[in-house]
């Protein structure tokens, strides 16, 4: 029987996710976005035209059915908490909702930061203990894509397991980057190691590794006790990777679960971890083509956010010379192309784009000025910049590198200090 034929299955999926806190782990910096998190943490990085990163796995929390979410932040956090605060707002406290947002506090003694993954959690366990919740959902706050918690909680109860690890596939050379998992046929962890010089691989892949998402489900009494442990343990690192999972491995029921789309013959589903430049660059230059994989207009599964009010974006003059015009691009409200050119560009609000000027393979933030006679290609302009008239971005990478960053792929970042401007913008 199909689980959407079985109204009582739907119903105990639901009691799981009612069940269930949601855990975002939103404090890192994300030091390899380089000058974009000077003064945001990454979770709070702009992303797609019009959201910000956090707002994906915040969303999925939602769309699952899991409405019970806390956010743990550190990291220059204003802008994060500021976007939390104005649009997550909506749920009901009445009805048992809310995203509450738990910053680092020194509860255990004043020197006491979050000091690994874990730590975060162990700070806040009065809180969650308070609170009862039967499992716990614990999610990095810095990638991009859709995923059905529910579905994977209700495996990691039908597995009956202490711990499921949310996972995808990864191509063996590209897995040393990643935590990587060791499994059975039945899908049960034999072994977890960070970052592998030599990454195991699958049953019956020789050439693919099961990589870990950052996503854990914990029940929730296990969790307190693995993380009391930790943290009477000398020398750990109070993290998740590095200690919690390898600690439990052997005496306990930890499973994989595969992030797979299964309307696509159970395909790899869309996962993108956009902690560096390039990366950054082209997962929002995928959401300009035709038909991308992560799809913004998908209404069965919304991406919520804060928006600004903003009128729509308009095009201006049409003149042989001066025609102001978007071509394969995304553009979001409050933009104004004046007499000028945009190309497999993505802009997100209140950019103004001016006479003369050319925009070409360019990721554009919010409240952004580009004067006359510019020509940008293959561009992060970040939040705030006015860039002054007649400036040529991306054609010499060697006279760019001296007053912008370059990444290895190409791409200029280009912040408001690099153009030596007061930051009078909220990040």
């Amino acid at each position: 029987m199909k689980n959407s034929d079985n109204p009582y299955h739907d119903h105990y999926v639901s009691h799981l996710a009612r069940n269930t806190i949601a855990l975002i782990l939103a404090g890192g910096r994300g030091s390899r976005l380089h000058q974009m998190t000077d003064w945001r943490a990454k979770p709070a990085v702009p992303f797609g035209g019009k959201f910000r990163i956090i707002d994906f796995p915040l969303s999925n929390c939602i769309n699952s059915g899991i409405r019970k979410i806390a956010v743990l932040t550190q990291y220059k956090s204003d802008s994060l908490i500021r976007h939390i605060q104005q649009g997550w707002g909506f749920l009901r406290g009445e009805f048992g909702e809310y995203v509450d947002l738990m910053p680092a506090q020194q509860r255990l003694d004043e020197n006491s930061w979050y000091a690994g993954t874990a730590d975060a959690i162990f700070q806040n366990i009065d809180i969650l203990r308070s609170r009862r919740p039967e499992h716990i959902l614990i999610l990095a706050g810095d990638h991009i894509y859709k995923m059905d918690y529910a579905a994977m909680l209700a495996d990691h109860v039908a597995n009956e397991a202490d711990l499921t690890i949310g996972c995808i596939e990864v191509p063996l050379e590209e897995a040393t980057a990643f935590g990587v998992m060791d499994v059975d046929n039945t899908r049960r962890v034999k072994a977890f190691v960070e970052k592998p010089e030599h990454p195991p691989k699958m049953p019956g892949r020789e050439n693919t590794a099961l990589a870990s998402m950052g996503i854990y489900i914990f029940n929730a009494g296990f969790l307190f006790e693995q993380l009391i442990k930790d943290a009477d343990t000398k020398g750990s690192s109070r993290d998740f990777g590095k200690d919690i999972i390898p600690s439990v491995i052997e005496k306990y029921r930890v499973n994989a679960y595969p992030f797979l789309d299964m309307q696509k013959s159970g395909a790899q589903s869309y996962w993108r971890d956009v902690g560096t430049i390039d990366a950054y660059w082209s997962a929002n230059m995928e959401l300009i083509g035709v038909n991308p994989e992560l799809n913004l207009y998908d209404k069965t599964w919304p991406i919520w956010t804060h928006q600004e009010q903003t009128p729509p974006a308009k095009f201006v003059f049409d003149d042989d010379d001066r025609r102001g015009q978007a071509i394969d691009s995304m553009v979001s409200g409050g933009c104004v192309i004046s007499g000028a050119k945009v190309r497999h560009s993505l802009l997100f609000t209140n950019v103004r784009v001016n006479s003369y000027s050319t925009v070409q393979d360019s990721v554009v933030l919010p409240e952004v000025t580009i004067a006359r006679n510019c020509r940008i290609t293959k561009a992060i302009i970040d939040k705030g910049c006015v860039v002054a008239e007649g400036t040529i971005i991306g054609e010499d990478l060697a006279e760019d590198a001296k007053k912008y960053h370059v990444s290895p792929g190409g791409v200029v970042l280009i912040t408001p200090d690099m153009l030596s401007q007061a930051r009078h913008y909220v990040r």
